[in-house]
């Protein structure tokens, strides 16, 4: 079962189809063709693998009025070691590109910069000549984003800055400009995105947030007034206990009584944020109240 971040990223791909191609352009000089649209295709490749393999998100790069293929870009958002993947790689942008008969690159997605060096191994196919070597996006690549006018722009890169760089000094300058230019999204990606982003932030910069909503700071963005101050209400708290179990549950892991009814009982934020992050990869639901571990 992937894990929520794993989900919250390729969502970000989905909801921007050209964040695939402004990471390879902007954030690792990688060139991209001219192109008039990015639309998201099929990522599904069931005529040669299983059919719980498919990739995470397939961008096609069109150009002309006959929109005709430029490029493909494979997104795989990548958060562990996962010995298939070398295999199947090389299978996604062979299918990708025999489908839509254009050049095809592989794009890496993955906010642990350990992860980012594993996932840029060369992958040696065995036929000579072929190597097939990944394009990492890792968190040293995304951008960090301070600015409100440029979140505003490009809201899902804000957010991707957050997930990335949530746990740095930049955290407070990132929540902010982030929240300056909530309202210029549709409810549904407020809510989403605002949680995505706050849940991301170290605790100093949420507790700062709140702090300069205490003592009079204006955002500009009605949104922000009101999901800020109101982060740490009861609602919230339910919420994302609720979803602590929800995710354990989807995992197909037992929970205890004893487990939810500590969960339930939490009037800790920052508790049930580290739970929820804990709740994708633990295998017993009582690792959760673990001492221990992130």
């Amino acid at each position: 079962m992937p894990s929520v971040t794993h989900e919250a990223l390729v969502e970000l791909f989905k909801n921007r189809p050209t964040l695939a191609a402004e990471m390879l352009h902007d954030a690792l000089g990688h060139p991209v063709p001219t192109f008039t649209e990015a639309r998201v295709e099929s990522s599904d490749f069931t005529e040669i693998v299983p059919s719980d393999r498919r990739a995470d998100v397939v961008v096609v790069l069109l150009v002309g009025e006959q929109q005709r293929p430029a490029m493909a870009i494979v997104v795989e958002v990548q958060l562990g070691v996962d010995p298939d993947k070398p295999y199947v790689w090389p299978v996604y942008v062979t299918q990708t590109r025999a489908r839509h008969r254009c050049p095809t690159q592989l794009l890496v997605v993955t906010i642990d910069a350990e992860m980012a060096r594993w996932s840029a191994r060369p992958i040696d196919t065995g036929h000579p000549g072929w190597t097939l070597t990944p394009l990492v996006l890792g968190p040293q690549g995304v951008p960090v984003v301070t600015d409100a006018e440029q979140a505003k722009a490009a809201p899902e890169v804000a957010v991707l800055s957050a997930m990335a760089h949530g746990q740095s000094e930049a955290a407070e300058a990132i929540g902010v400009a982030f929240f300056e230019a909530a309202d210029e999204l549709d409810e549904e990606r407020r809510a989403v995105y605002g949680d995505l982003v706050l849940s991301s932030l170290n605790a100093a910069a949420r507790r700062k947030l709140e702090a300069m909503m205490k003592s009079g700071y204006q955002f500009q963005s009605e949104f922000a007034r009101s999901y800020v101050a109101k982060g740490r209400q009861e609602g919230s708290l339910e919420a994302k206990a609720q979803a602590v179990l929800a995710f354990l549950e989807a995992r197909g892991i037992e929970v205890p009584a004893e487990v939810r009814g500590h969960v339930l009982a939490s009037t800790d934020i920052d508790e049930l944020d580290r739970w929820i992050r804990r709740a994708a990869v633990i295998s017993d639901a009582r690792e959760l109240l673990s001492t221990t571990g992130s």
